[in-house]
């Protein structure tokens, strides 16, 4: 790869390496930064194991103007989703639990309040029925397990398990962490470092210890002028107290996302931190057979849409999913987010727009973070100029059809 120094004319700069067939990516990565206010960032892409991208530039601490470094790692949300997913398949693949497994089974204080027929995929899936905790979680409840755990376990189901699609934004930490934490015996961060991040030399955290905080770029809120208020989602969650949308943004328990305190603990939904290289070697070995961590057969079963729907009970938008990880979803039609990826590629992405996937049928894992978030649900128009510039690399070409082919 060909070692990069680019100078800003800011003052800024961009590091790192990139493979000459993947230029059109690093002159994106610029863009970024140029023209699209990006503030720090990392972007690094994998292509049948090898890293083909590594860039990192922009500035991490905008209060003390540090640079971010080859190192420099921050929060990625709802990337932790697709980590904390993983955990669980590689359990059924060990043949400890399976899809069809009966969740009380496994955590016997779920099974009430209309939630006993829910299942290991439909946690999954997104279609179990606990999106959300309707009542107020206690200041500091996030980063307390048995809290949130005891918390989801009494919740009332919001529809039949398996009936409807919700995104669980919040509560996917303990519906399907606290699935690897029991079938596994071990708490879902030392299973996600002991069995993915330590095997594969990764510098991604779910707990992150606190000689690592130096290292992380606080996150920056999106501009309240580039949010779609309009939208349907947003129109619900500013106007419909109580309702779905409205309690995924707001009922946290006053989290601070930049604190010590969350990024400590583990939520398996929404603080893992780490960085562009950190998203893409996790992805890697799925775009790759199974890498060793799975087994090929598990990675198809991973990628294959398991639920979609015209209007998602959370995000009010169509929405496709397979089990723990996002597809390709186009709405750009209807003015919707949208996450334009290959026919055969699944991933997460993060608020704020991060993001990371695998394509197994190119061998191509990519991750994308920064420290400045976007205004919109899904990934946002940065990190899809990115996705965009890595898939014409390749040769493919987008059309109607909403995926990259």
């Amino acid at each position: 790869m060909s070692a990069i120094a680019l100078d800003l004319a800011d003052g800024r700069t961009i590091s790192g390496h990139c493979d000459p067939q993947f230029t059109g990516v690093l002159t994106e990565f610029r863009r970024n930064f140029e023209e699209r206010k990006e503030q720090g960032a990392s972007v690094a892409i994998t292509h049948h194991g090898r890293t083909v991208v590594d860039l990192w530039g922009g500035t991490a601490k905008p209060d003390t103007g540090e640079a971010w470094g080859r190192d420099t790692v921050s929060i990625v949300y709802s990337c932790t989703k697709a980590a904390t997913a993983l955990c669980l398949h590689m359990l059924v693949d060990q043949g400890k639990v399976s899809y069809d497994t009966l969740v009380g089974d496994i955590w016997p204080a779920f099974a009430t309040g209309g939630k006993e027929a829910t299942t290991v995929g439909m946690m999954l899936a997104h279609t179990s029925p606990v999106p959300h905790v309707a009542e107020p979680i206690r200041k500091g409840g996030l980063a307390d397990w048995d809290y949130m755990t005891a918390r989801v376990a009494a919740e009332p189901a919001h529809w039949e398990p398996g009936t409807q699609q919700g995104y669980h934004g919040v509560t996917y930490a303990w519906t399907v962490g606290q699935l690897v934490r029991l079938v596994s015996g071990m708490p879902l961060g030392q299973f996600f470092r002991e069995h993915v991040t330590g095997p594969l030399g990764l510098d991604f955290h779910i707990g992150l210890s606190e000689s690592e905080e130096h290292r992380v770029a606080p996150m920056i809120a999106a501009d309240p002028a580039e949010v779609n208020f309009a939208s349907a989602f947003f129109r619900k969650a500013t106007t419909q107290p109580g309702s779905l949308p409205n309690l995924f943004l707001t009922n946290l328990g006053g989290a601070d996302f930049n604190s010590r305190e969350i990024h400590a603990a583990e939520i398996g939904s929404a603080n893992g931190i780490t960085n562009a290289r950190g998203l893409a070697g996790m992805y890697a070995p799925l775009a790759n057979g199974g890498g060793g961590l799975l087994s090929a057969d598990r990675v198809h079963r991973m990628g294959r849409v398991s639920a979609a729907t015209h209007s998602d009970a959370v995000l009010c938008q169509p929405m496709r999913f397979a089990m723990g990880f996002m597809v390709s979803t186009d709405n750009r039609a209807t003015g919707g987010d949208s996450l334009i990826l290959g026919e055969s590629a699944f991933g997460h992405v993060g608020m704020g727009g991060s993001v990371g996937f695998a394509d197994p049928a190119l061998g191509l894992s990519m991750g994308y973070t920064m420290n400045r978030m976007g205004a919109g649900i899904l990934v946002g128009p940065r990190g899809q100029a990115l996705i965009d510039a890595a898939y014409r690399a390749l040769g493919l070409t987008s059309d109607a059809s909403g995926a990259w082919r």
